[in-house]
């Protein structure tokens, strides 16, 4: 008997979950995603440490019906494979673009929101995120669109005077 009691309050959840997401309409796609689907594709990176280059890709594709686009990367650091995922998005109530980071250094995700400026096509991202030395530090990190084909990424971290690193997005045709 309670196991059945059990069913029938396990599938009253699922059908109260279900229909709660229905009633719920799915975020109006305006220009902001197109900004996000520029980043669709696969990119070869160079990347920049301090006198160190580094070289790998990015593949970003669109998922969930186009409102988050996800991101895989794959960076060979002199043998070391660094591995990151990403998801991003834009909240339309916030009116802020969104990114939730992943990587084989850190068991945190590392999370960001930020703006897009159209004049210098530049996204700018701003979040907290676990550092080298383990503790907690802002991040910011900055995405220019420089054109179809080549994007220019810097990261910043801590106080955010000087680029933790930088790389060159090239489009792969």
């Amino acid at each position: 008997m309670k196991k059945r009691n059990l069913i029938t309050l396990a599938l009253a959840l699922l059908f109260l979950g279900v229909s709660g997401a229905r009633g719920q309409e799915p975020p109006k796609q305006g220009p902001e995603y197109d900004v996000l689907k520029k980043l669709v594709g696969t990119w070869n990176i160079s990347m920049k440490d301090g006198g160190n280059e580094s070289l790998g890709t990015i593949t970003y594709k669109s998922e969930l019906n186009g409102v988050w686009i996800a991101n895989d990367l794959s960076v060979d650091f002199g043998g070391f494979k660094y591995q990151g995922h990403g998801m991003n998005s834009y909240d339309d109530q916030k009116k802020k673009y969104l990114t939730v980071w992943f990587d084989n250094m850190v068991t945190l995700p590392t999370t960001s929101e930020g703006t897009y400026d159209k004049a210098k096509k530049t996204l700018t991202m701003t979040g907290e995120g676990r550092g080298m030395d383990g503790k907690m530090e802002k991040q910011k990190s900055v995405l220019e669109f420089v054109d179809d084909n080549t994007i220019n990424f810097t990261m910043y971290s801590g106080d955010g005077k000087d680029p933790t690193f930088s790389s060159v997005y090239k489009r792969k045709k």
